[in-house]
């Protein structure tokens, strides 16, 4: 931790110029990292992070620079570097800094730095084992274990001043399928913002099966038909569609520069009114929570989309600017070696009433969409393309036979207008997010969802 007085001074020489905003950004951060593959824990890793980024900025043009020295002379000599992208006289008056301030809304029972190596290595070797006792066609296994300690402090020319300590830890299970023909895999990757305690919330076991139970279903699968039909998408990370395809397109990093297929929409309807979406950063103990964003302000929960009306972007304080709006603690990034930009915190479709038994037997005919994984989006347009890990044909209103192969192809904006069912059983999921800022950790959820109709891309023809 750097020295007040040399914060201020770091806020000041970057501030003597013609810019009118400056931040430093302290990052002190224990990182434990264990991977188990054919039986054998082969990676036992202990990192540690530390840096300062310094971000100065005129309107909401900005220059961002960083550095692993603490050493008052290199720390001012960036700042003044930095200073220097913006010609003229200073127009700011010397700053100085309130109290530091903390929060500490998600309490930790047992911080990953005061628990033995052994017992972090022996919840590896439990998923291990369970994944792979769960059938005999499970041939791969590959398990991460992954902990870690960020503090961060942050100060700004804004009259902020905090320290924000995160701790976070997840459980990644792989697990793959194969007979003689092909093989499948299957992901599960619980998380959360808590210490080793996190092990008491759930069932190790039963997490590494999960991830098991659908490799080995899909290894059975038939080739999923392509068409044109509804799709049923399930609770938890099914969320990650509204994530990729509509959440990036309501992030001021492409709303304030108009390139995003929502700018300029707010009030307006862009959604079935069963619909209501929203980003919250103070759910207790979240995967994607946090006292404070990266730009020092308290996390907030934001409803995004309310009975269908967009009714709030996610902010950070530059594009804020540039959009004429406050920020809405929105400002996140991976490490100090990024400059923050807004983002995704737990992002998820709220709660409807429909119950999922009702959904699926409303539905003549289309496919269930039981787990998501990966795909990619354009924000600029919404076109989106998803692969299902786990899916299901529904036939006469009933869950038929596994498919897999299957794709979903569309565009956010379609896709909520055409979402006629919500149900009422909320669950979220764990996933990592890549944007401009780097890789950072967000929840996804939502309930069970039926979209009225979307483009199914799969390797049959259809039915």
């Amino acid at each position: 931790m750097l020295k007040k007085e040399l914060i201020e001074s770091i806020i000041n020489k970057a501030l003597d110029s013609a810019a009118d905003f400056a931040e430093v950004f302290i990052e002190d951060k224990t990182q434990a990292n264990i991977m188990m593959q054919s039986n054998t824990v082969e990676d036992v890793i202990n990192q540690k992070t530390y840096g300062i980024g310094i971000r100065v900025a005129k309107g909401y043009n900005s220059v961002y620079g960083y550095t692993n020295s603490n050493k008052d002379e290199d720390l001012l000599k960036l700042a003044s570097d930095l200073a220097k992208s913006f010609e003229g006289n200073r127009v700011r008056e010397t700053i100085t800094l309130g109290e530091l301030k903390s929060d500490n809304a998600h309490p930790i029972k047992r911080k990953p730095d005061t628990v033995d190596v052994k017992e972090k290595v022996d919840i590896v070797k439990r998923a291990n084992k369970a994944a792979r006792d769960f059938n005999e066609e499970i041939t791969q296994v590959s398990i991460r274990y992954m902990d870690y300690i960020q503090r961060v402090w942050i100060a700004s020319s804004e009259n902020l001043y905090v320290h924000d300590e995160r701790v976070r830890t997840r459980l990644a299970i792989s697990s793959v399928a194969s007979d003689s023909k092909t093989m499948q895999s299957g992901f599960n990757g619980p998380g959360g913002l808590y210490g080793f305690e996190f092990y008491k919330t759930f069932s190790v076991e039963e997490a590494a099966k999960e991830a098991s139970r659908i490799a080995v279903t899909m290894l059975h699968a038939d080739e999923c038909p392509s068409g044109v039909m509804p799709v049923v998408i399930d609770n938890g990370f099914g969320g990650v569609i509204f994530h990729e395809a509509c959440g990036h397109s309501l992030e001021a990093t492409s709303v304030a520069k108009k390139a995003s297929v929502f700018s300029d929409k707010k009030g307006e309807k862009i959604a079935n009114p069963l619909v209501t979406a929203i980003d919250d950063g103070t759910m207790p103990n979240a995967w994607g929570s946090a006292n404070y964003d990266d730009e020092g302000r308290p996390q907030q929960k934001r409803t995004l989309i309310k009975d269908g009306i967009l009714t709030s972007y996610m902010v950070d304080y530059l594009n804020g600017k540039r959009m004429n709006e406050s920020s809405t603690g929105s400002g996140r990034r991976e490490s100090y070696k990024y400059a923050p930009t807004s983002r995704m915190s737990n992002t998820y479709i709220d709660n409807g009433e429909s119950t999922f038994e009702e959904i699926i037997s409303d539905t003549e005919y289309g496919l269930y969409a039981k787990k998501m994984g990966g795909g990619s989006v354009n924000p600029s347009t919404g076109d989106f393309n998803f692969a299902v890990m786990e899916g299901y044909m529904i036939r006469d209103g009933k869950i038929a036979e596994p498919v897999k192969g299957a794709t979903l192809i569309g565009t956010g904006k379609d896709a909520l207008l055409k979402v006629d069912k919500v149900g009422n059983n909320l669950l979220r999921a764990q996933g990592m997010c890549g944007s401009l800022s780097g890789s950072i950790p967000t929840d996804v959820g939502q309930p069970t969802i039926r979209v009225a109709s979307i483009t199914v891309g799969g390797r049959k023809g259809a039915n």
